[in-house]
């Protein structure tokens, strides 16, 4: 008996192919949801969240003064005296489009993408699926995170940044020079984002030369760097003819030393003494509200952002620093206190405050031209042809009510804080000895703490605290939280600490970070085969090699 094979078309042959690789595609999604439940919940209720801000508030929500900035310099491209303009590059790739609901959107998925890399760089490090799900949630759930993300403002873009920037350091067990060159590179950009940012590559250089990664990654870091921030550095020259980020140092700084500055002790020259403050320091406004309304800064001549008017902000606190030294100190831990504490304050002004809620009626514009050329009402509707500010309940009523219970609370963070430091020390008993605190030699990387206490400390130190400032530390601080919890990693030639149950990334690659996405994949060892009782630990048996394959390298990608 003969059997007649049909015969296929090309066409035909194609459509099922294609049909065969979508199945696939699907299956394997549905694996890595499966693999990863608690974190798949979080990260899709975090999504909910998004999608409902972007239905209660069609278009975006706007920072005084700072918004406006951000938007006409996207559309006359140029530098601004006041603030680093970098953000506003960003909004000049997605202008084309004309939609600000484009731009918030891309933003809440920067903000859920952050979230994926915490989470695969926790299992890549051998973090228990529970406690890596867990450190994810002040970036998915915070109301506050939610709403910064659907403002014209660059908070979204410069942590983003930064975190991948981070990714493409720890996921590597030996990052290459280009990887370490790309990274460099996000952190040189942040910095035109946010100049406070210009601690991070510093953290990244003592992170490569802690890891002694070799000279090739240090150059690369080095030179990444430097690019983004001499392009834009030469670029404000063109425009202002000085060289810097922006002329405004000299203000923010005056404004952090105000709290406490005191001319008996400073003793200025008499070109400077306009600039003393006859109020006692305890009954002065906080900084970031004296500088707006204080006569001094806007008597300077020239003006607080022209050059002999920064000069001279900038050399009055630098006097007061040099002279009062411990009450510079005391005004930063007075600003770490706030940060921790369980009632949100009124800080540093309530009408500040009053911009990181969302509100259930639509905001006002004020008709003022920021950027020359065009009034910020004007600019809104130039760049997204919609109306300046919708609310649409009861999605609105749902968005604002949320961020009102759910958000970060300042005890929760300090939490955080202390435990990032379990993925550095540990307490030890030596017999005879008692207790003690030594280095984890075999566990995780130090550089995700010190990068969040650094970005915590930085612009409390040159600006003044502000509640907004902390949400770029979060990302930081969880994924060193989170490390706490990493099982030690494996080397070559020594037995497994914790045979019985260590965490493995399944695969070995649960996350391609990128510059724009990071996801979760899972490997051949949890295919088909049900959660272990303890939460979705494997053994370590069924780890897979390191990014290149390779069998022989630890599972995890941050190593001693």
């Amino acid at each position: 008996m003969q059997i007649q094979v049909p015969h296929l078309s090309s066409p035909q042959v194609s459509t099922a192919t294609g049909r065969v690789r979508r199945l696939a595609r699907y299956d394997q999604l549905r694996g890595l949801i499966l693999a990863n439940r608690l974190f798949s919940l979080a990260l899709a209720a975090g999504a909910v969240l998004r999608l409902v801000a972007v239905l209660g508030y069609p278009g975006a929500l706007w920072f005084a003064g700072d918004s406006y900035v951000y938007l006409g310099a996207a559309l006359r491209l140029r530098p601004d005296l006041s603030k680093s303009t970098g953000y506003s590059l960003f909004l000049k790739v997605l202008e084309p489009f004309h939609s600000l609901t484009l731009v918030v959107i891309v933003q809440h998925l920067m903000g859920l993408a952050i979230a994926v890399m915490i989470y695969a760089l926790l299992r890549r490090a051998r973090v228990p699926k529970l406690w890596a799900a867990l450190a994810t949630l002040p970036v998915l759930l915070n109301g506050f995170q939610v709403e910064l993300e659907h403002m014209i403002m660059a908070d979204t873009l410069f942590m983003f940044l930064l975190v991948v920037a981070a990714a493409l350091l720890l996921w590597p067990e030996r990052p290459s020079w280009p990887a370490v060159l790309v990274a460099g590179l996000l952190s040189g950009y942040a910095i035109t984002v946010w100049p406070a940012g210009v601690v991070m590559p510093v953290v990244f250089f003592l992170f490569l030369v802690v890891r002694r990664k070799g000279w090739r990654s240090l150059v690369a870091i080095v030179v990444g760097s430097a690019v983004p921030v001499a392009g834009y550095v030469m670029w404000f020259h063109h425009w202002t003819g000085t060289y810097g980020l922006s002329r405004s140092e000299g203000f923010y700084l005056y404004g952090r030393m105000s709290s406490f500055a005191e001319c008996s002790q400073i003793n200025p020259p008499a070109s400077e003494r306009i600039l003393c403050l006859s109020t006692p320091p305890a009954k002065r406004q906080a900084p970031g509200s004296l500088l707006w309304h204080v006569k001094q800064v806007h008597e300077v001549p020239g003006g607080p952002v022209s050059t002999a008017g920064n000069q001279m902000l900038r050399d009055f606190a630098i006097r007061a620093v040099e002279a009062q030294p411990l009450a510079y100190a005391h005004a930063i831990v007075h600003g770490l206190v706030l940060a921790v504490e369980p009632t949100r304050h009124p800080y540093p002004s309530k009408g500040t405050v009053y911009e990181y809620y969302f509100h259930r009626a639509p905001q006002k514009v004020p008709n003022h031209s920021w950027i020359p050329g065009a009034t910020a009402p004007q600019d809104i509707r130039a760049y997204g042809h919609v109306s300046i500010s919708r609310v649409v309940e009861p999605f609105a009523f749902a968005i604002a009510a949320y961020e009102r219970v759910f958000y970060l609370y300042g005890p929760l963070f300090g939490l955080i804080m202390i435990l990032g430091l379990g993925g550095i020390v540990r307490i030890t008993r030596r017999p005879g000895q008692g207790l003690g605190i030594e280095r984890r030699r075999d566990g995780p990387s130090m550089m995700p703490w010190v990068a969040a206490v650094a970005l915590l400390v930085v612009p409390i130190a040159i600006a003044d605290f502000d509640y907004r400032y902390l949400l770029p530390v979060v990302p930081f601080a969880c994924l060193a939280a989170g490390l706490a919890f990493a099982a030690p990693a494996i080397r070559p030639g020594r037995k497994d600490p914790q045979p019985s149950g260590a965490e493995a990334v399944p695969g070995g690659a649960e996350m391609v970070a990128g510059a724009s996405q990071a996801a979760v994949r899972p490997g051949p060892a949890e295919a088909g085969r049900p959660e272990a009782a303890d939460g979705g630990q494997e053994s370590p048996g069924m780890a897979g090699g390191g990014p290149d394959g390779n069998p022989s390298r630890s599972p995890s990608a941050v190593p001693e």
